[in-house]
């Protein structure tokens, strides 16, 4: 194949997407096509009220499943579990890549020192608790609580642990009714231990012998250098001075089209999290495990899919085929299209998983979620390393009664060697003096729309180092080149070339212009729903070339107002090439009758009131993915069309 122009501001990036989404393309430059780099006269408005190339009747849009609405986080997300090991082999790298890709680490952003600072130690007798911080990227600081088991020498298990939406997060307090109340309902067994549940999982996993890291997800506790309200309650773009080209923050279209996302950050801070962990001398570096609900088992789930040191996972109320987290730090562009939760939570097997539900959006998790879990994890030979527990008499939580569960799963999965059952005992909390990371001789850092900025330009400048040193210089590089920048590609493309019994195709009119046929088709891939109005125009000298014509206009460009092709695909059909011009989706024909009538290249997006991109480009592909898709179908239509196998496809754009 070769591309010979772009001239359509729409079919331009659509063309380089296209280009390294299904590699290169033949260099096969034909003198017949030299005249395709003329410009298109842009009189559309007289196309518009004459169309010869119309396919369906006036009025009908075509039967396509993108017209539908759009999904979003509310949504059905079931795993549909692959027929083997080596079917899951490769869907799982493909969705460990979507999620590297969706939070911004693909590559990786360069891991600098954490110039880690403990301090403040309590000792509690048997165990000891003490403040933590250190730099995830450089200037933000990751902030949290160590507790450590007391007279247990040698490297210990440990557990990473996310605290999720609770209110005021590590320095939660429930307040003494709320917990008389859950006392009394069977969810909790202390006054004190139940006002403070956060402190209680850790106190416990400590005196049962784990090394524990209990850190603030960003806006909470210590954690303010990102507002609370920018990073979980964004919702109007309302900060001009966070939209400039040359300075922005994010939830700009800036960050937006750089991959950079809160929800990225405080991925980022988990894993930096871990290498803390990881690098303590105390700690078994193989015996470490995760833990957190609600969104700390967003975080718990994201983790263990795409960094391999966690051993034992548990994700508490949240793995689930239903609602997939509502917070802006639970969403990115690209995160959850085409795959969900629960096959997020897949990509830790074979490795113990263990879950609780609740009478929430996990209600569900036994009938819908764990049995293909269960059927994945079978397929690895790990049957017994896959366990949910519908815990729904109580709400959205993470109780004593779950807390209980998953001590049992540690006591077994990290080889702790406890006798069952495992009963939690009652302890004295922390003050939440005690437990800050800063006082006067640890001074709080800055934060705020200066260091928002400042923090965002790193990343730039960083992501931009590492793409400049991939810049391919042998043969070598240049497979590195294409497993990077084509991986991510491919991501954002998300479909491969369709295979030939997926398309499928309807002819609708047939004309004999004299040199050539003017046929009207509608060309269909299956498999996806998706079809798109087309125009074959095939000369009866046919050289075996076909030039696949792309604008942004959609077909209609491909004929005079009066009918008769322009004279560049007049030139093209003498030649003896056949022309394939059709309307991709949100052009021409897909904009009949739509109310409100979209713009041609105009998007939609998801019906929530937080204009958050994530939220619909989380779920569903951008208008160029899908405009790449249409292309992707009409090269598998041109490659098994009845006329016979091409021996040149040319993208004409």
């Amino acid at each position: 194949m070769s591309v010979r122009s772009f001239q359509s501001p729409v079919a331009a990036p659509l063309a380089i997407i296209f280009f390294l989404a299904i590699g290169p393309f033949h260099d096969e430059r034909s003198p017949s096509f030299a005249h395709a780099d003329d410009a298109i006269a842009a009189d559309g408005e007289n196309q518009t009220q004459k169309n010869p190339t119309r396919v369906l009747p006036g009025g009908k849009r075509p039967n396509d499943r993108r017209l539908g609405p759009l999904k979003d986080l509310g949504g059905y997300f079931p795993f549909d579990v692959p027929e083997s090991k080596e079917a899951w082999r490769s869907r799982s790298m493909e969705i460990r890549r979507r999620l590297l890709v969706a939070n911004g680490f693909w590559p990786m952003p360069t891991k600098t020192p954490l110039n880690a600072v403990v301090h403040g130690r309590v000792d509690r007798g048997d165990y000891t608790i003490e403040k933590v911080y250190f730099e995830s990227y450089p200037g933000l600081f990751v902030t949290g609580n160590l507790y450590r088991p007391k007279n247990k020498p040698g490297r210990r298990p440990a557990i990473h642990s996310p605290h999720g939406h609770f209110p005021k997060g590590r320095f939660n307090d429930e307040g003494l009714e709320t917990v008389r109340k859950q006392i009394v309902e069977g969810a909790e067994r202390f006054e004190r231990g139940g006002r403070h549940p956060l402190q209680a999982r850790c106190v416990q996993l400590a005196r049962m012998g784990c090394v524990v890291f209990l850190y603030d997800m960003l806006g909470y506790a210590d954690s303010t250098q990102l507002s609370f309200d920018l990073v979980h309650r964004f919702g109007e773009r309302l900060r001009p001075e966070m939209e400039s080209p040359e300075a922005w923050g994010f939830f700009s279209t800036q960050a937006e089209l750089r991959g950079q996302s809160v929800m990225g950050v405080q991925t980022y801070n988990s894993i930096r999290a871990l290498d803390f962990l990881a690098g303590l001398d105390d700690v078994d570096p193989e015996r470490i495990a995760v833990t957190g609900a609600s969104g700390g088992g967003t975080q718990t789930m994201i983790l263990c899919a795409i960094d391999s040191r966690p051993a034992v996972s548990f994700p508490a109320v949240m793995v689930s085929t239903a609602m997939q987290g509502g917070c802006t730090c639970e969403n990115a562009c690209l995160l959850r299209v085409g795959t969900g939760n629960v096959e997020f939570a897949a990509l830790f097997a074979p490795k113990p998983l263990g879950m609780t539900a609740a009478d929430d959006w996990t209600r569900e998790i036994a009938a819908k979620g764990l049995p293909e879990l269960k059927r994945l994890y079978a397929m690895l030979g790990a049957s017994d390393k896959v366990m949910a527990r519908p815990l729904v008499q109580f709400p959205h939580n993470y109780n004593y009664v779950s807390r209980a569960v998953m001590y049992s799963w540690m006591n077994e999965h990290l080889n702790l060697g406890l006798d069952e059952p495992i009963v939690e005992e009652d302890y004295d909390p922390l003050s939440i003096e005690e437990m800050s990371v800063w006082d006067e001789k640890h001074p709080m850092p800055p934060g705020g729309p200066d260091f928002e900025r400042r923090l965002v330009k790193w990343m730039t400048d960083d992501a931009r180092k590492q793409l400049e040193a991939l810049r391919p210089a042998d043969a070598e590089s240049l497979d590195e080149y294409r497993r990077v920048v084509g991986g991510a590609v491919d991501t954002i493309v998300g479909r491969k070339l369709p295979p030939a019994s997926a398309i499928e195709r309807e002819k609708i009119g047939n004309l004999d212009a004299g040199d050539y046929f003017q046929f009207t088709s509608l060309v269909r891939d299956k498999s996806h729903g998706e079809e798109i109005p087309v125009v074959f125009l095939h000369p009866k000298k046919w050289n075996g070339d076909v030039a696949l014509w792309i604008d942004g206009r959609g077909k209609s460009t491909i004929c005079a107002a009066d009918g008769s092709p322009r004279p560049e695909a007049s030139r093209l059909l003498a030649a003896g090439a056949s022309i394939v011009a059709a309307d991709l989706f949100h052009q021409g024909e897909f904009l009949e009758n739509d109310p409100p009538k979209p713009a041609a290249g105009e998007t939609r997006k998801v019906k929530n009131p937080r204009l958050f991109a994530g939220y619909t480009f989380g779920y569903n592909h951008p208008l160029v993915a899908q405009l790449a898709h249409d292309i992707l179908t009409l090269t598998a239509f041109i490659q098994s069309d009845d006329h016979g196998p091409a021996k040149r496809i040319h993208l004409i754009a």
